[in-house]
């Protein structure tokens, strides 16, 4: 009987043990488990630059944005400016650098989206219209009866700000050039093809022509500025409806980089971002309802 009684109590004793080690390993794994979740983050840019060049600065840039936050941070590209607007309205990305355009169709699809950080030039942005040398045009009023191309049709520094800044000078797109105006689809193209001779003027963002211009890509001989545009408020980072805690370490790693931190800062030739909100680009949304381009 005494013999049983040990074997009995020996099977209880066992039994507990087993009990405290799942125990203990369901709460290891529960443990592991909530120190494995990292909150994802999706990014992009709006493709107006070289795209491989483009690419390789923002994967560097979620690089860093996920150092500084903590976050796991991915880049998706975007074939052209509305695959952009379309996967952020989707919720597919949850921080975009836009331009003023693009921006306020984002956030006219997400009225929670917010405008959170824009670099400093972006405050007083620029367009410069192009020509080339030997074309006779050193107006906009002598862009009547030329060949003309814009850059993509969702920009604002590439077409939304050079279209209003010509129909002010009297001269209207549809009318005025001869034949339709072409889009090129990005900046760099925009000068590359009035350099070849493929249209005799052009418009586009003043800091992809002052770095094309530094760096040797553009022949100055061949292609001039003829015109700059007074300022506007353009590009910026805004960041899709979330929790403000997430929201706020966005906006607060994006504020503190600096020149070097990432390729981002030379693509977009800046040395830092400073604050910036919806605001803003108020006078965006009223030039692209006044040119129909958004209702």
């Amino acid at each position: 009987m005494k013999k049983q009684l040990m074997i009995l109590i020996g099977l209880v004793t066992v039994l507990l043990l087993a009990a405290c080690g799942n125990s203990n390993e369901n709460a290891e794994t529960e443990s592991n488990s909530e120190t494995k979740e990292v909150k994802l983050i999706k990014i992009g840019m709006i493709p107006d630059q070289n795209t491989a060049d483009l690419n390789r600065s923002m994967d560097d840039f979620a690089a860093d944005l996920a150092k500084k936050t903590g976050f796991e941070v991915e880049f998706v590209p975007s074939v052209d400016y509305g695959a952009l607007v379309t996967a952020f309205d989707r919720g597919e990305i949850q921080l975009a650098w836009f331009g003023g355009l693009t921006g306020v169709q984002a956030r006219n699809l997400v009225p929670e989206a917010e405008a959170i950080a824009q670099r400093p030039i972006d405050e007083q942005f620029k367009s410069v219209f192009i020509a080339k040398s030997d074309s006779g045009v050193e107006s906009l009023e002598d862009l009547k009866g030329k060949t003309f191309t814009f850059g993509s049709e969702s920009s604002t520094s590439g077409h939304l700000m050079p279209r209003y800044f010509m129909t002010e000078a009297g001269i209207d797109p549809k009318t005025d050039l001869e034949g339709n105006p072409n889009y090129s689809g990005s900046h760099d193209k925009t000068y590359k093809l009035v350099e070849s001779g493929a249209f005799e003027a052009g418009a586009l963002n003043i800091s992809v022509w002052e770095a094309a211009v530094e760096e040797g890509k553009v022949d100055t001989d061949k292609v001039k500025v003829f015109y700059t545009t007074p300022e506007y408020y353009d590009y910026n980072w805004t960041v899709n409806k979330m929790d403000d805690e997430t929201k706020s370490k966005l906006k607060d790693a994006i504020l503190s980089m600096e020149a070097g931190d990432n390729e981002v800062m030379d693509l977009l030739s800046t040395d830092k971002f400073i604050e910036t909100n919806n605001k803003n680009y108020e006078a965006i949304e009223k030039v692209a309802k006044e040119l129909a381009i958004i209702k």
